[in-house]
């Protein structure tokens, strides 16, 4: 199925921006599916997925601003969940449909959750990959201690090498789809080495305040569309008591378990699309 790279102008209170986004599938396509990434990564961690629903879906796969080809915002203080709902808001005004299916991986999870609980929302189902309502301070912390970091590397080698180690949570994957991140996640710098495809500032919105506990059951609470729950069987931010509570108390999300993975489940292995395809397949 053909892949194209887009982009569209997202508004926040320091002017424009772009959001960059690739879409798979057919424009006429009965169904529309959006992917939505962890917090330091980029729309291409879908590419798999979206292959593989672009024979039933047009599938949009956006970089939320600040990472991979979007634009960065001036204001570093604007990074946060109410410009990335905002934006993501644009970009189904943009694709012109009425609802959509809702991959998020992490971050993305939390947008979807966001847009989800909203009134009237265009979510129709909602996969949350691994992150849920209540999130302890001892995951974020782990996070906060290498986001917004710039490290320089004299190669895609290692830079493939440093993702390994800080995503070690995705688990088993071929080394053909560790190649493909470091691809994407590169960033050539003018002295000839590489960076890392994100802003370093979005950090600063992230550690602002005090590392603590976050709480949005009252979020969860309100979300009425059929929700499933991935878990990486060691995940350390969505713990086991919270991804159980999700399938008792409000959208009551079906919950499927993935072994030898952490945070997050990648979504690149047939096993784990397949869930996905699965679920969203169903009226």
């Amino acid at each position: 199925m053909p892949m194209s790279e887009r982009s569209f102008l997202g508004l926040s209170a320091a002017g424009f921006h772009r959001v960059a986004y690739t879409q798979w599938g057919r424009e006429d396509a009965a169904r529309t599916a959006l992917c939505v990434h962890g917090l330091t990564r980029n729309g291409r961690d879908f590419d798999a997925l979206a292959l593989d629903l672009a024979d039933r879906w047009r599938v949009a796969c956006p970089d939320v601003v600040g990472r991979g080809r979007s634009g960065r915002l001036s204001n570093p203080a604007l990074y946060g969940y109410p410009q990335y709902c905002a934006d993501m808001a644009a970009l189904i005004a943009r694709l012109g449909v009425e609802t959509v299916d809702w991959v998020g991986t992490s971050m993305g999870g939390l947008i979807g959750m966001l847009l989800a609980a909203q009134p009237n929302s265009p979510i129709r189902r909602l996969v949350i990959n691994d992150v849920g309502p209540f999130i302890g301070k001892a995951g974020l912390q782990r996070i906060a201690d290498y986001v917004g970091k710039d490290p320089v590397f004299e190669d895609l080698a290692a830079v493939e090498s440093y993702l390994r180690f800080v995503l070690m949570g995705f688990g088993r994957l071929p080394d053909e789809a560790w190649r493909h991140m470091a691809e994407h996640s590169a960033r050539p710098r003018p002295d000839g080495c590489y960076g890392l495809a994100y802003d370093p500032a979005i950090a600063e919105a992230f550690k602002a305040q005090p590392m603590e506990d976050v709480d949005l059951w009252a979020v969860w609470d309100r979300i009425r569309c059929p929700v499933l729950v991935l878990r990486g069987a060691t995940s350390d931010i969505l713990l086991p008591d919270t991804a159980e509570e999700m399938t008792r108390r409000g959208p009551k999300a079906r919950l499927v378990e993935f072994a030898h993975t952490g945070h997050a489940p990648a979504l690149m292995t047939e096993d784990q699309i397949a869930v996905v395809r699965s679920f969203l397949l169903e009226d």
